[in-house]
């Protein structure tokens, strides 16, 4: 099959249900499961005769057979955790496995073709590691994810194919077990990821758990614990009373309970206080790592089936100050964006004016050592940073007649090195000389693809080191390798060596040389602010800088 024939196809893999979308004449369009829905959960199941179930079928299994079901196996992509089904133990990755070739059995009935390349949604911070298993699942159910597009991007360029003005969202992305929160501008086609933050292990699931730990303390006896199949059931009666969306809940209990339990909305406030409150801070962090504030944000878009929970959309709403945005089914909508993301992979005509920018969700660094303590994280490459990217740091020697230096690369966002993931590492010589005598530049270039360049010059001797560490979860082809280097060579030069920033600098220069008293003052906070613009390395914040002091000269009437 060439790859103008290749299908655009976009999956969903959910931590509650899971959807697969398929580009077509110039649309996403969802594919119904064999039971013609679009949702599949994200349950798996084994029957007494040891047959393997998935979706809905495994599903209504939650509650008559739960010691032979599991769901939200998704939450532990990534770990060492086990799941028990018959006679068999399986891996989240294994289980994730399974939801995906159902996926790919009923979208190829569908279709009536088979399939193979597609674009897998993830939470925005999935680590790389859980990206690597969602690759391999992939792997194991015989398809072959050719990009992983983070969910709240995904539901951002679905939404973009609807807006044709320039505006400036806010996705609130709360799945069945993970939360993200990013902050997104789309304008002249570019749809451009200001900043992300999130939480793998908040979701919808929590709302439920909570709802049902309070039921069950009513409803116990003194008899002791209740059976795991009791437990199903209150689990299953408080996600459907979950589902009414009322401002009060009546959770209707099955046998052996057979009774209601009513809980007012001060009452739910109360039970969901602590998981709510786990809410605001990646929403904050989020506007913070964007430079913006609430009044910033045109539209505040839900996404995920857990938004449609009254008290999210109400804390969401009271945070940002606006009414939230439910134009496309917040079940659905990431399954549509990754088959819109498939689609401008293939370059389809219908999207091939669409440009979309993402950031680095963590940030990369080295281990250094800091007024005398080792062990200390310096982040060269910052959370949230437009990728691709290339930033580039000095570093010093640190006793005399040193003769290496390790280059230990982390990603995190803690100060400690040890408390963050460590990359790989390397070791760069240098001459023997005093302490803080010899310096290395350690430049970091890094890309959308997952490609990692680290450069290390010594200062003094000019000789350079460069160790390429390919972050793709399942590697790069080597032309892929060498497309990707060419595009980041190009970006290995520092802000303040760019052709616009040299003439602003310069002409700041003359007009500090040429005024005097008071404006000579003004002409020196704005070298000042220029500078500390150019030392971030961040194109945005220059940019930024360099509108703001044009306008200032203008004012002043500076030439």
């Amino acid at each position: 099959m060439t790859k103008k024939d290749t299908l655009a196809i976009g999956i969903d893999l959910g931590t509650t249900n899971s959807a697969i979308a398929v580009w077509r004449q110039g649309e996403a369009e969802l594919i119904p499961n064999v039971l013609g829905k679009y949702l599949t959960p994200s349950v798996v199941s084994i029957d007494d005769n040891g047959q393997v179930l998935v979706g809905d079928a495994a599903h209504s299994r939650l509650i008559t057979r739960p010691a032979e079901t599991v769901a939200a196996f998704k939450r532990y992509m990534g770990t060492n955790k086990t799941f028990e089904l018959g006679e068999n133990r399986y891996t989240p990755t294994e289980l994730c496995a399974l939801i995906l070739g159902s996926l790919k059995a009923d979208a190829e009935a569908y279709l009536g073709e088979p399939i193979s390349e597609v674009v897998i949604s993830v939470p925005a911070y999935f680590s790389d590691q859980q990206r690597k298993q969602v690759h391999l699942a992939a792997e194991l159910a015989d398809l072959i994810a050719v990009r992983l597009i983070n969910e709240p991007t995904a539901a951002c360029l679905a939404y973009s194919l609807h807006e044709s003005h320039e505006r400036r969202f806010l996705v609130f992305d709360l799945g069945g077990g993970t939360f993200d929160v990013t902050v997104v501008e789309h304008q002249d086609g570019f749809v451009d990821v200001r900043a992300s933050a999130g939480d793998n292990r908040l979701g919808g699931e929590d709302f439920t758990q909570k709802l049902a730990d309070h039921v069950i303390d009513n409803v116990k006896t003194d008899d002791g614990e209740l059976a795991l199949a009791d437990i199903a059931k209150i689990f299953s009666a408080c996600e459907q009373a979950k589902k009414s969306n009322d401002a009060d809940f009546v959770i209707s209990l099955p046998e052996p309970f057979a009774k209601t339990v009513s809980l007012t909305q001060h009452q739910l406030d109360e039970i969901w206080k602590d998981t709510l409150l786990r809410l605001s801070q990646p929403l904050r962090q989020a506007l913070s790592d964007a430079r913006i504030s609430p009044s910033d944000i045109d539209e505040l878009i839900f996404v995920g089936g857990a938004t449609r929970l009254r008290h999210v959309q109400q804390l969401a709403t009271r945070l940002i100050g606006r009414f939230g945005k439910i134009t496309l089914d917040p079940d659905l909508v990431v399954a549509m964006g990754a088959a819109t993301q498939a689609a401008c992979r293939l370059r389809d005509e219908a999207v091939e004016e669409i440009v979309l920018t993402d950031v680095s969700p963590f940030s990369l660094g080295i281990a250094s050592s800091r007024n005398g303590q080792s062990g200390v994280f310096s982040p060269i490459i910052e959370r949230n940073t437009v990728i691709p990217t290339s930033r580039v740091e000095r570093f010093y020697t640190t006793s005399d007649k040193q003769d290496s230096v390790r280059i230990a690369v982390y990603q995190g966002e803690r100060f400690w090195v040890r408390e963050n993931i460590f990359i790989n590492e390397f070791e760069v010589e240098v001459p023997e000389n005093h302490a803080g005598e010899e310096a290395i530049d350690v430049r970091f270039s890094y890309d959308i693809n997952g490609l990692l360049e680290v450069d290390v010059t010594v200062v003094s001797n000019k000789q350079t080191t460069q160790k390429v560490i390919d972050r793709t979860p399942i590697g790069m082809s080597d032309d892929d390798k060498a497309a990707s280097r060419q595009r980041l060579a190009k970006l290995k030069v520092h802000p303040r060596e760019k052709l616009p920033n040299i003439a602003l600098s310069e002409k700041l220069n003359r007009l500090y040389e040429e005024k005097l008293a008071e404006e000579r003052h003004l002409v020196e906070q704005l070298i000042l602010h220029f500078t500390h613009a150019l030392d971030s390395q961040d194109e945005r914040v220059i940019n930024e800088a360099r509108n703001d002091v044009d306008a200032q000269l203008k004012i002043l009437g500076f030439q």
